[in-house]
């Protein structure tokens, strides 16, 4: 079972982003504060069925959304587009996703689970000082919030990417997420990148044009 909270007694904030690895798509983030005392989650089973969103199917990541969305103080899913991502490379841009994450909750959080190990201070709007931050590897596995954050950040992320496919439909991305696969890379081969390729990332096996960040 995932652990409840990192300090005690006082509101915290999980987060985490989806599509770091991706080629195209933005990535998505997203900010969730539990309540304190789990005991509602516990009676619907969400203590223990929370988890990393990568060990769990597709199917029990949107079974657990709304229930998530139903029991959080406050969430909030927010994105950095691919222009945003090739202009301050992708890991500022996972940063900037949460931070605007944290902006939209209802609730200022007096403390942050940040899912990984990098981390840019945090300060709220009209606010002079920043919110005591703690970055947790593997995060997503080990505490309620972050693994709450990682289910709507990915789960919200799908749902963009489902509706990008509509429009590009050569390029899979309703299996692979605008991830590296085979057919994605044969897609942009044949017909070329779309706008919402990351234009700095490796777009084409062995092609030393672009790097991936």
């Amino acid at each position: 079972m995932l652990k409840p909270y990192y300090i005690e007694h006082i509101l915290e904030a999980g987060c985490d982003e989806a599509g770091r690895g991706p080629l195209a798509g933005s990535v998505f983030a997203a900010a969730v504060i539990l309540p304190m005392n789990i005991d509602k989650l516990a009676c619907e089973g969400l203590v223990e069925r929370l988890n990393d969103s990568k060990q769990l199917s597709a199917k029990q990541r949107y079974e657990l959304r709304p229930l998530i969305e139903k029991y959080a103080l406050a969430f909030a899913v927010a994105q950095v587009t691919p222009e945003e991502i090739d202009q301050i490379n992708i890991l500022n841009a996972s940063i900037l996703g949460m931070h605007r994450a944290l902006a939209q909750l209802n609730i200022v959080p007096a403390h942050i689970l940040v899912d990984g190990n990098k981390w840019r201070p945090y300060v709220p709007q009209n606010e002079c000082l920043e919110i005591p931050a703690q970055t947790i590897v593997k995060g997503d596995g080990k505490y309620l919030s972050i693994a709450a954050a990682s289910i709507l950040a990915k789960t919200y992320r799908d749902d963009y990417m489902l509706e990008l496919h509509e429009m590009y439909p050569n390029y899979h991305w309703d299996k692979n997420m605008g991830y590296p696969t085979k057919e994605h890379y044969q897609a942009i081969q044949q017909f070329g990148i779309t706008p919402y390729h990351r234009k700095t990332f490796k777009l084409l096996k062995n092609n030393g044009n672009h790097c991936e960040k």
